[in-house]
């Protein structure tokens, strides 16, 4: 997708050797026609896989996963971080250390969300180290959904997350893999 990785060049912010802010479009302030492009993009990749279910985690996967559930016709559900007041105890659950933020977090969905006939595409905005993705993973796995795969709009490929989660077998499908950010600048595969 090159006018993504030309957005990518030109707006995102290299805050550290690995770390990049896409905040004017993809995470803070929305740039609404480019995520429906990258959602028509995601449903073309995986058309032929019978997703009837977008996950995502909460909150900056959210935007992209309902612009690629509105491609597919589909429900997105999203795994949300913390104990709730009002949360089930009926949920499944996993613990994902957020690189950003430096934390760890017990993330969950509801079981009613989620079923084994359900075909699920994991859509999320960045992969650094897989941490997210592998706790989304792990609640698919947990539900006794099929897994169609994971949707990356930013992969840091200098980081081990695609390549330790494509050795486990899942399908990975990356819009824009950035291969290094030295010096500030950005560099893609």
């Amino acid at each position: 997708m090159d006018f993504l990785k030309k957005r990518i060049a030109e707006c995102a912010e290299v805050i550290s050797p690995d770390i990049v802010k896409a905040d004017m479009f993809l995470n803070h302030m929305l740039d609404l026609k480019l995520l429906d492009a990258i959602g028509e993009e995601f449903c073309r990749r995986f058309a032929s896989s019978g997703v009837n279910k977008i996950l995502t985690i909460e909150a900056s996967g959210i935007a992209v996963a309902c612009m690629t559930a509105r491609h597919f016709q589909v429900d997105v559900v999203f795994a949300k971080k913390g104990v709730r007041k009002n949360s089930s105890a009926d949920v499944f659950s996993s613990r994902v250390f957020s690189f950003t933020h430096g934390e760890e977090y017990n993330v969950f969905v509801s079981k009613k969300f989620l079923q084994k006939e359900d075909k699920v595409l994991i859509i999320d905005d960045f992969l650094a180290n897989g941490e997210a993705l592998n706790g989304l993973i792990d609640i698919v796995r947990q539900s006794g959904a099929a897994l169609a795969g994971a949707g990356i709009v930013i992969e840091k490929g200098f980081q081990p997350g695609g390549r330790l989660i494509r050795e486990k077998g899942v399908r990975v499908e990356s819009l824009a893999i950035i291969k290094s950010m030295d010096g500030g600048k950005i560099v893609f595969d």
